[in-house]
């Protein structure tokens, strides 16, 4: 269920989510409030599980990650140990930082940040090796256009 946020929440959503490093007294200050309100309202918004965590975002690049492939899984197994090998799998591997479980032809789609290709090809060859899978296509990222953690906050 959504929490209903009135304009002083979305206000400091919007601020925590492109800098969570800003201090109390910058946020109070941008969003026109005094520190002790704001206060009481992102404690309110973690408790609540709204703010799940502040994190660093790092430059994949920069760390010698620069290869993102998109993995398109489909699976002609939908049983409860295919489904239990292959979340264990995925979790366990670092180099996916993103999984979803999709509606339509494709059952699921990893982002998987590497160094090269034969970092994904390793990658690829444990997955395989760890659970049975009836099709996989992979595709290279050329270039990123858009990339963000804002998540639109609805009025």
């Amino acid at each position: 269920m959504a929490a209903a946020f009135d304009d002083l929440d979305r206000n400091i959503l919007s601020l925590l989510q492109r800098d969570a490093s800003l201090s109390l007294d910058e946020i109070a200050r941008k969003v026109g409030a005094s520190k002790t309100p704001v206060w009481n309202r992102i404690r309110k918004l973690r408790a609540s599980g709204v703010i799940r965590a502040e994190v660093a975002l790092l430059d994949p690049e920069k760390v010698g990650l620069e290869s993102c492939f998109f993995v398109l899984i489909r699976t002609a197994q939908h049983d409860a140990d295919w489904l239990e090998r292959f979340l264990r799998a995925v979790k366990a591997r670092p180099e996916v930082v993103e999984a979803h479980r999709l509606a339509g032809d494709i059952d699921y789609i990893l982002k998987v940040q590497v160094p090269n290709a034969r970092a994904y090809d390793d990658f690829y060859r444990s997955l395989i090796r760890d659970v049975s899978i009836f099709n996989v296509t992979s595709s290279l990222s050329m270039e990123v256009i858009k990339s963000t953690t804002e998540l639109p906050l609805p009025e």
